[in-house]
C-alpha cells in the first residue's frame, strides 16, 4: 500500500462506524466514508467536540451540521499550500491520501534531468497540478468544472506558483485529448484521476468500468516519444487495483517499455496505528516503478 505518512496540516485521528476523523489544520471535521465498516470504541474526544460533522440525507446529498467553520482555510504539505473549504457533497477540496502520488510525480519530474510536460486530466482542484509545477514541469491543467479550475488557480496562487507554466482548460477530458492528438501536441506525462460515473456536456454517460480501457488508449496518443510516467487515480468499489496494472502495461509497454506497479492508496490512523484503505493508483513508469 501507498501511504500518505508525511502530513503535518491533516491528520486522521480515528474511524469507526461508517465515519472519519480528521484534523485539518486547527479544525476537526467528522465525514462519512464507506471503506469504515467496522465499529470500536470512540475514545478520542474529537468525537464529541469536533468543530463540523457531515450527515447525509436519507434522499442524497446532506449538510454540514454545528459547521462552526471559516469558509475557508488554508493546509500546507511540504512546500504547496492548499485551500480547503466543505463542500455540499462532504468533499474538502483535497483528498489527503493524494500525497503519495504528490510525492511520486514529484520525484520522477525532479529525477529527470530534462524538461517535462505534464497532462493532468480530471484535474480537480489541482494539487497534483502544484506538485508537478513546482517540480519544474509545465503542465495542461483540463477539468469539465469551470468552478475546480478557479479553485486550482487559487491554489496555485496560495502555493507561491502563480508564474509557472501551467494552461488552465474548462473541457470535456476526452475531447481535449482528441483535439490534441490532432494538433500533434505531445506531454511526456498523463495524470488522470477518472470519477466512477458521470455525464458529458451532451449527455453521454462515462461509467469508469466501461470506458477507462478506451480512455487511456486515446490518452497514450498524446505521449511524447520519451514519456517519463502515466498516473492513473481510480476511486470506484470493487475495481482491483491490479486492473490498472493491466491496463497499462497492456497499452503502454509493448510501445515504451517499462512497467507498471498499482496499489491502494491509505491514510494511517492515529488511534489505533492501522492504516484506512482510499481508492487506488496505477502507476507506469519507463524505468523499475515505485
Amino acid at each position: 500500500m501507498w501511504v500518505a505518512d508525511n502530513w503535518k496540516d491533516y491528520e486522521l485521528l480515528d474511524c469507526s462506524g461508517g465515519e472519519k476523523l480528521e484534523r485539518w489544520g486547527p479544525y476537526t471535521l467528522v465525514r462519512p466514508d464507506p471503506q469504515v465498516i467496522w465499529q470500536t470504541d470512540r475514545t478520542d474526544p474529537g468525537w464529541e467536540t469536533y468543530d463540523a460533522r457531515y450527515i447525509r440525507s436519507s434522499s442524497g446529498g446532506g449538510r454540514w451540521e454545528k459547521a462552526s467553520l471559516p469558509e475557508r482555510w488554508t493546509v500546507s504539505y511540504g512546500d504547496l499550500t492548499f485551500l480547503v473549504r466543505p463542500t455540499n457533497f462532504k468533499h474538502t477540496g483535497l483528498f489527503p491520501e493524494q500525497a503519495s502520488n504528490w510525492d511520486f510525480v514529484s520525484r520522477q519530474i525532479r529525477g529527470a534531468g530534462r524538461d517535462i510536460s505534464v497532462l493532468n486530466l480530471f484535474a480537480y482542484t489541482g494539487a497534483a497540478t502544484a506538485a508537478c509545477a513546482a517540480a519544474g514541469a509545465s503542465v495542461c491543467h483540463v477539468d469539465a468544472a469551470k468552478g475546480m479550475v478557479s479553485w486550482a488557480r487559487e491554489n496555485m496562487a496560495a502555493s507561491g506558483l502563480s508564474d509557472r507554466p501551467v494552461r488552465y482548460i474548462v473541457d470535456d477530458c476526452a475531447k481535449f485529448v482528441a483535439r490534441e492528438i490532432r494538433r500533434g501536441r505531445r506531454y511526456d506525462a498523463v495524470i488522470m484521476d477518472p470519477p466512477s460515473y458521470g455525464r458529458g456536456p451532451g449527455g453521454e454517460v462515462w461509467k469508469l468500468e466501461n470506458d477507462l480501457w478506451d480512455f487511456v488508449q486515446l490518452a497514450a496518443g498524446v505521449l511524447s516519444d520519451d514519456p517519463l510516467f502515466f498516473l492513473i487515480n481510480s476511486y470506484t468499489t470493487g475495481l482491483s487495483p491490479s486492473v490498472l496494472t493491466y491496463i497499462l502495461d497492456s497499452v503502454l509497454s509493448p510501445k515504451y517499455g517499462g512497467s507498471a506497479r498499482s496499489d491502494e492508496l491509505g491514510l494511517p490512523v492515529s488511534a489505533t496505528g492501522l492504516v484506512l484503505p482510499c481508492g487506488a493508483s496505477g502507476r507506469w513508469t519507463l524505468e523499475k516503478p515505485e
